[in-house]
């Protein structure tokens, strides 16, 4: 309701001078402000009513344009925001803090094939796990080691529904076995920042000098390490640290990086002319420049320095899986698919 001893003069004046303000609001003269000034309080009469317009409009030209409220935070509420590390150089991804659901999940190979053979690709990802966990697809004895595995295989492998499909396509024509291993080891490690740093950082340095075995009391020394440096999700005691030490070994043997069973060794090197392709494939939607792309950190996963991932390509043009092309300085890499779905209906023809 409008304040009657306003006049309509008035009002327009406080209009004209209210552009992106609600307007309703200030035909009552916006009380909470006058209040707060002097001049208001000291003005009784009607007499001083101009000398109020005024010096409302004085007041509300220096307010901002009313948009939502602010929520602010209270200090407890605010979230706690720590640097982990350094951004991984020349890669498509980031390293967030290192977790222990190493220990619960491992390769999960077996599992994975049989989530992705039933996999429906009318449905979401969201359907497809709930039809999974309702009809207890993994066979697992109890909810919460079904839940803890449909929880990893989320994370490594359903980022997006096209890889999903990509995954899914493959498993049910019966990919070679060795390609798909590859596949699903590249995805892994990827979403698992702690098992892709332990091949970059320890494990690719020691393949590099001809070390090929592997002491896990190495591995423990370098996880309390990055503990110290706060790169773990919290602070991590002995026990901790050696549970996650043997996980991410165990997880690495599975994959095929090592091999052994009490004494670990890196595995000779393979990686199949197709699992290459569709890696290739993948990294090219996140760096479309194929010159970055020979650089990007994430060949390390498979030991190949820049003059390997080169070969490969030029394999894979002759298996016109890919088309590479190098021109003095000038790098064309295309591939014969727009989607991953796509793509992996191309190399499992």
């Amino acid at each position: 309701m409008v304040n009657p001893i306003i006049s309509k003069k008035d009002r327009d004046a406080l209009s004209s001078n209210l552009q992106s303000i609600d307007l309703s609001l200030f035909f009552i003269f916006d009380q909470q402000i006058l209040r707060k000034s002097p001049k208001f309080q000291k003005s009784t009469n009607g007499s001083a009513l101009v000398e109020q317009v005024r010096w409302a409009i004085h007041l509300l030209r220096k307010r901002k344009p009313m948009t939502r409220p602010v929520y602010r935070e209270k200090p407890s509420e605010r979230p706690v925001v720590k640097v982990q590390g350094k951004l991984r150089k020349n890669s498509a991804i980031t390293s967030p803090s290192y977790s222990t659901k190493i220990i619960k999940a491992g390769a999960l190979i077996p599992d994975t094939k049989a989530l992705l053979s039933v996999w429906d690709p009318r449905l979401s990802v969201s359907e497809n796990l709930r039809l999974m966990r309702h009809h207890n697809l993994l066979g697992k004895t109890t909810r919460s080691r079904a839940k803890d595995i449909l929880a990893i295989f989320r994370q490594r492998y359903l980022s997006d529904e096209n890889n999903a499909r990509a995954l899914a396509t493959i498993v049910r024509r019966q990919f070679d076995g060795n390609t798909l291993d590859r596949i699903l080891y590249f995805h892994a490690a990827r979403a698992d920042s702690l098992l892709h740093d332990v091949v970059v950082d320890l494990l690719v340095p020691h393949w590099s000098r001809g070390t090929m075995e592997i002491d896990v009391r190495e591995i423990e020394l370098t996880l309390r390490k990055w503990v110290e440096e706060g790169k773990t999700s919290g602070s991590w005691c002995d026990n901790t640290i050696r549970r996650v030490s043997q996980g991410v070994l165990s997880t690495l043997r599975d994959f095929g990086v090592l091999q052994g069973s009490l004494i670990k060794r890196i595995a000779p090197a393979y990686l199949s002319v197709q699992a290459f392709a569709y890696i290739a494939f993948y990294l090219k939607q996140h760096q479309p420049s194929g010159i970055k792309l020979l650089d990007l950190v994430d060949w390390k996963l498979f030991f190949l320095p820049r003059e390997g991932v080169e070969r490969f390509l030029l394999e894979a043009h002759q298996h016109g899986l890919l088309e590479y092309h190098v021109a003095g300085s000038v790098t064309r890499l295309s591939f014969p698919a727009t989607t991953i779905e796509e793509y992996a209906n191309v190399l499992t023809q």
